[in-house]
C-alpha cells in the first residue's frame, strides 16, 4: 500500500508564494514520475508539473516562469514552489505518483489566493 501525503497550501494575498510538499510512503517498489495536479470548482483537473524519475520536467502553460517543481529521492518527496500567485491558480491541488506500474493520488490540499 502506498500514502501519498500533501501540505503546504492556505490562503494567500495575490503576489505571494507557498510550497507544497508530497511525502510518499509504503511499499515504493519504483518511482517513475511525480507531479501535481489542481481542479478548480466547476473545472477538470489539470496538470500543473510533472517531473520524472529521471528529472524531465514539464509544466502547464499558466504556471510557467512562477512555479518550480522538485523532489527528493531519498526522502520520496516531490515540493511545488509557487511564486507569483494568482486568483486563478486557486485549486485544490492534488499530488500525483506514478508507482509500481501504477497510479496514487494524494487527498488534495486546498490553495486560495485572494486579497
Amino acid at each position: 500500500q502506498v500514502q501519498l501525503v500533501e501540505s503546504g497550501g492556505g490562503l494567500v494575498q495575490p503576489g505571494g508564494s507557498l510550497r507544497l510538499s508530497c511525502a510518499a510512503s509504503g511499499s515504493i517498489f519504483s518511482i517513475a514520475a511525480m507531479g501535481w495536479y489542481r481542479q478548480a470548482p466547476g473545472k477538470e483537473r489539470e496538470l500543473v508539473a510533472r517531473i520524472s524519475r529521471r528529472s524531465d520536467i514539464n509544466y502547464a502553460d499558466s504556471v510557467k516562469g512562477r512555479f518550480t517543481i522538485s523532489r527528493d529521492n531519498a526522502k520520496n518527496t516531490v515540493y511545488l514552489q509557487m511564486n507569483s500567485l494568482k486568483p486563478e491558480d486557486t485549486a485544490v491541488y492534488y499530488c500525483l505518483g506514478a508507482m509500481n506500474a501504477r497510479n496514487y493520488w494524494g487527498q488534495g490540499t486546498q490553495v486560495t489566493v485572494s486579497s
